[in-house]
């Protein structure tokens, strides 16, 4: 490992943890010794997953709540430590369309994805000023970089994406590596997804989405990356 991954507190804040990207994300950092604070709004799945993974802590939490997010930023610390990585993985997709959208889907959309961001960042960004080292990753989608057909949804998501520009600007210096990872394309769900992936090469694997993150948390301060596309071998590039 990088020595300056070495220097980075081993305890990973997740949000957004379900079945998918967020378990595996999980997953792939408690294999290499992280202690984790697993963030979702309903216990049933994080408390199965912390049944497998003995150094998790489920924590109910609606992230697009400050208050949610400050009570639980509060409770890890005191069970697992100074926190050293955040990973943003919630979002919230809502309406269809101008007319279609209410303004209370357009706004819980922006309230999970972007504000939240900025919450979990802004309660845990001491932690790493203060250790002079820490990783920030957030995920954004086709959406951050073009409209789509989920108009809230994509406006949170290029909320987000500026965002994590402008934090990288703040942080970076201080020592804290903030990246965004746009996935383009379709994130396999289950086995079938996987299996027909494998045959059209049309979905990404939650494992190897992980894997990816996992590199971006251990790369050297010389060489950070600031925004990373995944998109499988056979999705069409922005169309």
């Amino acid at each position: 490992m990088p020595v300056d991954a070495a220097t980075v507190n081993r305890v990973a804040v997740i949000t957004g943890v379900g079945p998918g990207l967020g378990a595996a994300l999980a997953r792939r950092f408690a294999r290499d010794g992280f202690s984790l604070a697993l963030i979702a709004r309903s216990r049933h799945f994080i408390d199965q997953l912390a049944q497998e993974l003995p150094s998790a802590l489920p924590v109910t939490a609606d992230v697009s709540k400050p208050a949610d997010i400050a009570s639980a930023i509060k409770e890890m610390r005191k069970e697992l430590g100074v926190i050293g990585v955040l990973i943003h993985n919630a979002s919230s997709a809502g309406g269809n369309g101008v007319i279609d959208t209410t303004p209370e889907q357009f706004e819980q959309s922006w309230r999970v994805t972007a504000l939240g961001a900025f919450i979990c960042a802004r309660e845990t960004a001491p932690d790493m000023i203060e250790a002079g080292a820490g990783v920030m990753l957030f995920t954004g989608a086709t959406s951050s970089v073009r409209g789509g057909g989920w108009l809230a949804f994509s406006s949170a998501k290029f909320a987000l994406r500026g965002f994590v520009q402008s934090a990288a600007r703040e942080l970076w210096p201080k020592g804290i590596h903030v990246a965004h990872v746009l996935v383009d394309g379709i994130i396999a769900s289950d086995q079938t997804d996987r299996a027909a992936s494998d045959k059209t090469r049309t979905h990404l694997t939650p494992d190897e989405i992980a894997e990816t993150y996992w590199y971006l948390a251990n790369q050297p301060r010389s060489a950070w990356t600031s925004e990373l596309d995944l998109r499988p071998n056979g999705e069409e590039f922005f169309t």
